[in-house]
C-alpha cells in the first residue's frame, strides 16, 4: 500500500480508512460500482475474533452481499486472529493495545483490512503433519482474490484480503 498523507505515510493512529483507499496491489481488480465503509475496533480479548465475524456479517448482509458472509466470516476469523496474537505490543504500555478491522466495499469486491501495533509480519508457514497450526493464511490465500500487507509509520501494520 503507498498511501500518504500531506504529513507522509499513514499511521496506525489516523488509519480508519481514508476515503476511496484501496490496495494498490489489487488495484488492477476494481470495477465501477457502490463503495462504502465499515469499521470495528477490536479489544484484546479472546470474543474479538467472534464479535468481528459478526460485525462481517451484518456488514455484508447490510451491503446487500450476504453470499460473500461465509468465506469472509473465515478470512476474517483467521486475520483477527493473526492480529491478536502476533500483532499486539501487550509489555509495551507506550503502545496502543487494539486492532482495528475495516471492510471496504468496492462494487462487488469487499477488503478486509487489520491494522495492529506490531512490527511482525505475516507469513506463508509449512507446518509438519502434526502441527496443530500454521494454515491460517493458507485459509485467506485460498479464498480471496488477493491478499497483502504494508508497513504503518512509525510502527504497524495493515494485513489485507479481497473477496467478491
Amino acid at each position: 500500500m503507498q498511501s500518504t498523507t500531506a504529513h507522509g505515510q499513514w499511521t496506525t493512529f489516523d488509519w480508519w480508512p481514508p476515503v476511496g483507499w484501496w490496495p494498490e496491489a489489487a488495484g488492477d481488480l476494481l470495477v465501477p460500482g457502490p463503495s462504502a465503509s465499515a469499521t470495528f475496533v477490536l479489544p484484546p480479548t479472546a470474543s474479538s475474533v467472534h464479535s468481528a465475524r459478526s460485525f462481517t456479517a451484518g456488514a455484508l448482509a447490510g451491503w446487500g452481499l450476504g453470499e460473500l458472509a461465509d468465506n469472509m466470516e473465515l478470512v476474517v476469523s483467521e486475520l483477527a486472529t493473526n492480529a491478536l496474537r502476533h500483532g499486539l505490543c501487550l509489555d509495551d504500555p507506550g503502545r496502543q493495545h487494539n486492532v482495528h478491522l475495516s471492510l471496504v466495499r468496492r462494487g462487488p469486491l469487499v477488503t478486509s483490512a487489520f491494522t495492529d501495533p506490531g512490527a511482525s509480519v505475516p507469513v506463508l508457514r509449512y507446518p509438519g503433519p502434526l502441527d496443530t497450526g500454521g494454515l491460517g493464511l493458507h485459509i485467506v490465500e485460498s479464498l480471496s482474490l488477493r491478499w497483502g500487507w504494508s508497513a504503518l509509520a512509525p510502527h504497524g501494520k495493515i494485513v489485507w484480503a479481497v473477496l467478491s
